[in-house]
């Protein structure tokens, strides 16, 4: 099992952005010491929900500070990005590294970013599958050119190609995760044989649902039973471990409501259409019921639960939930302390 930190760079009421970003440099540098496996970085625009706005630049500072963790992003939004210059961040992260390097892609939301970055909702409604495909040759072909309606060019080299970089080992470039919240976007992950990052509102049965949902597609994709079987899906979730059996809840009970409320309000969208919110405490309490809160022995049998219903043995759990810099340290060391040994 492979348990890693999921990062927002959340800003909590009361904080500045800078104290919200520290705290995610931190917390990710902890993670290392802690024995974590990984660390997965969120990417948001405008809002207090994330301060960070670009996961690839996030991800290159934890790569240089650190030795062994691997460091990715949940997600790079990619109708707000060209997929060349995304590939070709993601190729040098890879080299770099060592291999470390992840690279984690989703459609994003229909928000106001689409006006600012001049994508349009059009890259966010239909154009989604074109630039993964086009994300995806980058990283794996010598040459590339396009012809495709949003992005149009004639054939350039692949400079650096990530295949060829790491010498002497069998490479086949950074891994490509897809963000995963509907049957539509299963499909295309499974389709491309492109393991899921499956989201901290959803349990147990919805993922496990999800992840046969993606068998079956991948079957019919052609795919080897060998991927099929082995694919690392990830599950997103949050952590937080007290001594008490409420003592977890309590402290993200206090805490993640305001932030929440704060920062899902500040969300606007380009064409004016409502959006439904959820409601910040009752979010909160869903989260410390579907997820590992509590004492580590409870974290540790949630964790179990989860791979053995879902079969997924790679975990991203949000860890800054408490708001405070200490007690997020703690709640990382306390994760690699107390829980990880009891998973084997």
């Amino acid at each position: 099992m492979r348990v890693g930190s999921f990062v927002l760079a959340a800003q909590f009421p009361g904080q500045g952005q800078g104290e919200a970003l520290h705290r995610a440099v931190r917390s990710a540098e902890v993670a290392e010491e802690a024995g974590l496996d990984s660390v997965w970085l969120a990417e948001h625009h405008f809002v207090p929900y994330g301060t960070c706005p670009s996961a690839v630049t996030l991800a290159a500072l934890l790569l240089g500070r650190t030795r062994r963790l691997r460091v990715g992003t949940a997600v790079s939004v990619l109708p707000t990005a060209h997929p060349v210059a995304l590939g070709e961040q993601a190729a040098l992260l890879h080299i770099t590294s060592g291999g470390r390097f992840s690279l984690g892609v989703g459609r994003g939301g229909p928000w106001v970013d689409l006006e600012v970055f001049g994508a349009g909702l059009e890259a966010y409604e239909k154009g989604f599958p074109d630039s993964l495909d086009l994300l995806l040759r980058w990283l794996t072909e010598p040459r590339v050119e396009s012809s495709g309606e949003r992005f149009a060019f004639r054939e350039v080299a692949v400079v650096p190609r990530p295949q060829e970089a790491l010498s002497g080992q069998d490479d086949s470039g950074p891994e490509v995760i897809l963000a995963c919240t509907s049957p539509t976007s299963v499909r295309l992950a499974a389709q491309r044989g492109l393991p899921m990052l499956l989201g901290m509102h959803a349990g147990d049965d919805e993922k496990a649902e999800m992840v046969a949902l993606w068998q079956r597609h991948a079957h019919a994709a052609g795919h080897t039973p060998e991927v099929i079987a082995t694919a690392p899906h990830v599950s997103a979730g949050v952590v937080q471990i007290g001594d008490r059996p409420l003592e977890a809840a309590e402290t993200l009970q206090k805490a993640m409501p305001g932030w929440l409320k704060q920062g899902l309000d500040a969300h606007v969208t380009v064409d004016g259409r409502r959006r439904a919110m959820r409601d910040p405490l009752a979010y909160t309490e869903l989260l410390c019921g579907l997820h590992p809160v509590g004492t580590p022995q409870v974290c540790a049998d949630r964790l179990a639960a989860t791979a053995e219903r879902t079969g997924i043995t790679r975990f991203a759990l949000l860890v800054e939930g408490s708001g405070d810099l200490a007690a997020t340290e703690e709640n990382v060391r306390r994760l690699g302390a107390e829980v990880l040994p009891q998973l084997g």
